[in-house]
């Protein structure tokens, strides 16, 4: 059950989908999904959906809004592809972290308006390079979010890049949860590290999972290097993590 929607935002119209369960008309507990690098897409629909089967009501925004609007990647194309990846290096380099600020508070915002949601706390997933939104979020809006999780992170703790979140991560105050493939080229062991560390001396709770034999973009079913098991385990702890924080 999904429902596309227009959300007012301060750098334009933000598209996004609200998917619930079905058979189900109460609010429910809020979710806010952020895509990976190729953005909205029918693998994305389908993984907001499960998420939303467990009783919660997903917000998917279109996270290249200031571009594009909709699909972004081309049917039968991917991300991967030299004549579409750097589009999407493009738009993604306007989504600096005060850019990010912004859509925070217009996401929270329709979450407070829409009727599907309910009020209280609410949990914030990110794949690839949005780990790092979840990240954000939740440093931001400390008694709001309760639970943040990444899977298949991208440059999550760059040693030298200006705008790591490691910096943010002590005003959390909820739940966090990294899946992390134990060969993605995108997230080294160090970098790894760097952020287990950073949450420890915050003293936030955290748990970071390897997933054995898994590689970058694991969960995302239009890419090569998708694993039907190791995506099966990130929506059994992303159910879990929801479970046990909303």
């Amino acid at each position: 059950m999904s429902r596309a929607i227009e959300i007012p935002a301060a750098d334009g119209t933000m598209d996004a989908h609200v998917f619930t369960p079905g058979g189900t008309d109460r609010p429910l507990p809020a979710v806010v999904v952020f895509t990976d690098i190729g953005g909205l897409r029918p693998c994305y629909h389908e993984k907001a959906q499960q998420i939303a089967d467990n009783g919660y009501a997903v917000l998917m925004p279109n996270i290249y809004y200031r571009d594009a609007s909709g699909h972004v990647v081309p049917e039968g194309k991917s991300f991967r592809d030299p004549d579409v990846r750097p589009t999407l290096v493009e738009y993604a380099g306007r989504l600096t972290p005060e850019a990010q600020s912004r859509d925070f508070a217009a996401l929270l915002d329709c979450i407070d308006n829409e009727g599907e949601f309910a009020e209280g706390k609410i949990g914030v997933v990110g794949y690839c390079m949005t780990a790092t939104f979840a990240l954000r979020m939740a440093s931001e809006y400390p008694d709001r979010v309760a639970a943040a999780a990444g899977f298949h992170s991208a440059r999550l703790a760059e040693a030298d890049d200006p705008n790591s979140p490691v910096p943010v991560v002590g005003t959390i105050k909820g739940r966090v949860y990294f899946g992390h493939a134990d060969k993605d080229e995108l997230l080294p062991p160090e970098q790894i590290a760097r952020m287990d560390e950073a949450l420890a001396a915050a003293g936030v709770h955290f748990t970071t999972e390897l997933y054995k034999g898994a590689a970058h973009g694991f969960t995302a079913k239009d890419a090569p290097s998708y694993d039907a098991a190791a995506d099966a385990l990130h929506h059994k702890r992303i159910a879990m993590l929801l479970e046990e924080t909303l």
